[in-house]
Protein backbone atom coordinates (compact mmCIF):
# COMPACT_ATOMS: atom_id res chain seq x y z
CA UNK A 1 0.00 0.00 0.00
CA UNK A 2 1.07 3.52 -0.73
CA UNK A 3 1.85 5.98 2.01
CA UNK A 4 -1.32 8.09 2.15
CA UNK A 5 -1.27 11.66 3.46
CA UNK A 6 -4.21 14.02 3.78
CA UNK A 7 -3.90 17.70 2.88
CA UNK A 8 -6.65 20.27 3.23
CA UNK A 9 -6.38 22.34 0.08
CA UNK A 10 -6.99 25.66 1.82
CA UNK A 11 -4.11 25.13 4.26
CA UNK A 12 -1.05 24.24 2.21
CA UNK A 13 0.27 23.08 -1.11
CA UNK A 14 0.92 19.35 -1.25
CA UNK A 15 4.52 18.13 -1.19
CA UNK A 16 5.98 17.75 -4.66
CA UNK A 17 7.47 14.30 -4.04
CA UNK A 18 4.07 12.58 -4.01
CA UNK A 19 1.12 12.08 -6.32
CA UNK A 20 -1.66 14.47 -5.30
CA UNK A 21 -5.27 13.60 -6.04
CA UNK A 22 -8.30 15.81 -5.45
CA UNK A 23 -10.95 13.46 -4.01
CA UNK A 24 -13.97 15.78 -4.11
CA UNK A 25 -17.00 15.48 -6.38
CA UNK A 26 -17.34 19.28 -6.64
CA UNK A 27 -14.59 21.77 -7.39
CA UNK A 28 -13.54 23.55 -4.15
CA UNK A 29 -15.03 26.99 -3.61
CA UNK A 30 -12.84 30.01 -4.07
CA UNK A 31 -10.06 28.26 -5.99
CA UNK A 32 -9.14 28.60 -9.61
CA UNK A 33 -7.96 25.45 -11.30
CA UNK A 34 -4.46 26.84 -11.76
CA UNK A 35 -4.17 27.43 -7.99
CA UNK A 36 -4.38 23.77 -7.01
CA UNK A 37 -1.25 21.71 -7.49
CA UNK A 38 -2.44 18.19 -8.20
CA UNK A 39 -1.85 15.29 -10.53
CA UNK A 40 -5.46 14.27 -11.03
CA UNK A 41 -9.02 15.04 -9.97
CA UNK A 42 -10.75 11.78 -9.05
CA UNK A 43 -14.40 12.84 -8.93
CA UNK A 44 -15.66 9.26 -9.07
CA UNK A 45 -13.85 8.25 -5.89
CA UNK A 46 -15.79 10.88 -3.93
CA UNK A 47 -19.08 10.01 -2.23
CA UNK A 48 -22.15 10.18 -4.44
CA UNK A 49 -24.14 13.40 -4.46
CA UNK A 50 -26.96 11.63 -2.62
CA UNK A 51 -24.65 10.35 0.12
CA UNK A 52 -22.87 13.68 0.46
CA UNK A 53 -26.18 15.51 0.86
CA UNK A 54 -27.50 12.95 3.33
CA UNK A 55 -24.35 13.20 5.47
CA UNK A 56 -24.26 17.00 5.49
CA UNK A 57 -20.99 16.99 7.50
CA UNK A 58 -22.89 15.80 10.60
CA UNK A 59 -20.41 13.94 12.86
CA UNK A 60 -23.33 12.08 14.44
CA UNK A 61 -23.80 10.32 11.08
CA UNK A 62 -20.10 9.50 10.67
CA UNK A 63 -20.26 5.73 11.24
CA UNK A 64 -23.20 5.29 8.87
CA UNK A 65 -21.60 7.62 6.32
CA UNK A 66 -18.45 5.50 6.32
CA UNK A 67 -20.45 2.28 5.93
CA UNK A 68 -22.41 3.65 2.97
CA UNK A 69 -19.34 5.25 1.39
CA UNK A 70 -17.39 1.98 1.65
CA UNK A 71 -20.23 0.20 -0.15
CA UNK A 72 -20.01 2.79 -2.93
CA UNK A 73 -16.25 2.27 -3.15
CA UNK A 74 -16.69 -1.52 -3.23
CA UNK A 75 -18.92 -1.05 -6.27
CA UNK A 76 -16.32 1.16 -8.04
CA UNK A 77 -12.83 -0.36 -7.65
CA UNK A 78 -11.74 1.31 -10.89
CA UNK A 79 -12.35 4.72 -9.25
CA UNK A 80 -9.82 4.16 -6.46
CA UNK A 81 -7.34 1.99 -8.39
CA UNK A 82 -5.09 4.99 -9.30
CA UNK A 83 -4.50 5.56 -5.57
CA UNK A 84 -2.91 2.17 -4.99
CA UNK A 85 0.18 2.16 -7.23
CA UNK A 86 2.13 5.36 -6.41
CA UNK A 87 4.56 5.03 -3.49
CA UNK A 88 3.33 8.28 -1.91
CA UNK A 89 -0.23 9.52 -2.31
CA UNK A 90 -1.79 12.75 -1.12
CA UNK A 91 -5.55 12.97 -0.83
CA UNK A 92 -6.62 16.58 -1.27
CA UNK A 93 -9.88 17.58 0.38
CA UNK A 94 -11.72 20.80 1.18
CA UNK A 95 -13.79 20.02 4.28
CA UNK A 96 -13.32 22.16 7.40
CA UNK A 97 -13.73 19.09 9.58
CA UNK A 98 -10.35 17.35 9.59
CA UNK A 99 -11.60 14.20 11.36
CA UNK A 100 -14.93 13.51 9.65
CA UNK A 101 -14.55 13.88 5.89
CA UNK A 102 -14.44 11.66 2.83
CA UNK A 103 -10.62 11.78 2.57
CA UNK A 104 -10.28 10.37 6.10
CA UNK A 105 -12.76 7.62 5.27
CA UNK A 106 -11.10 6.93 1.91
CA UNK A 107 -7.67 6.54 3.54
CA UNK A 108 -9.19 4.07 6.03
CA UNK A 109 -10.85 2.18 3.19
CA UNK A 110 -7.63 1.98 1.15
CA UNK A 111 -5.62 0.73 4.11
CA UNK A 112 -8.19 -1.98 4.86
CA UNK A 113 -8.52 -3.12 1.23
CA UNK A 114 -4.81 -3.13 0.41
CA UNK A 115 -3.31 -4.41 3.68
CA UNK A 116 -1.64 -1.06 4.30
Amino acid sequence: MSEVTLVRIYDADPPVDAHAFLVERLWPRGLRRDQLHMDEWLKDVAPSTELRRWYGHDPAKWAEFRRRYFLELDARPDAWAPLVSPARVILLYSSRDREHNNAVALREYLRARTDG
